[in-house]
């Protein structure tokens, strides 16, 4: 009886110090309006992809544009105009996080479910996919310099 008292005791005393423990419910911070404003012309670009706006990548991409697109395949500017032009893609983002580099530069990430007609030789892309973009301020216009996207699933070919 006296262990099972003590073995009761230690149990108890495990559970009350593990019982705060756990991911912290911290407040979701408001994004700045730099954030604000990254956000939205990232979203802005993934509207304009599925209609396949190409005056929108012109006005949009820097002039050393490049991407890494689902396939790996790199990409320049010129490449990836004709490639976004078909439209027909479409992308669900989730998850956006914008880090700044300077005043005028930042890498906006977050992760995506991709939907695009499969190839006539091969299956569509991984579905699941991160999507990393660094937009650049030039003369008062964000401005896409890079977009590379990266499956992070890949079960689902």
């Amino acid at each position: 009886m006296k262990y099972g008292f003590v073995v009761f005791t230690i149990l108890l005393c495990c559970i009350l110090a593990t019982a705060g423990v756990g991911p912290a419910n911290t407040p979701v911070k408001d994004p700045t309006p730099f954030e604000q404003a990254l956000i939205a012309s990232e979203k802005a670009f993934i509207e304009a992809e599925k209609k396949g706006d190409v005056d929108y990548f012109k006005r949009t991409f820097t002039e050393d544009f490049a991407e890494v697109s689902y396939d790996g395949q790199l990409y320049d500017r010129q490449e990836a105009l004709g490639d976004l032009s078909e439209g027909g893609s479409e992308l669900t983002p989730y998850n956006f996080k914008v880090l700044p580099i300077a005043a005028d530069s930042a890498l906006v990430t977050y992760d995506a479910i991709l939907r695009v007609p499969a190839a006539e030789d091969q299956g569509p892309p991984p579905r699941y996919q991160h999507i990393s973009a660094v937009w650049v301020k030039q003369a008062e216009q964000w401005k896409m310099k890079f977009r590379q996207m990266t499956p992070t699933h890949w079960g689902d070919w």
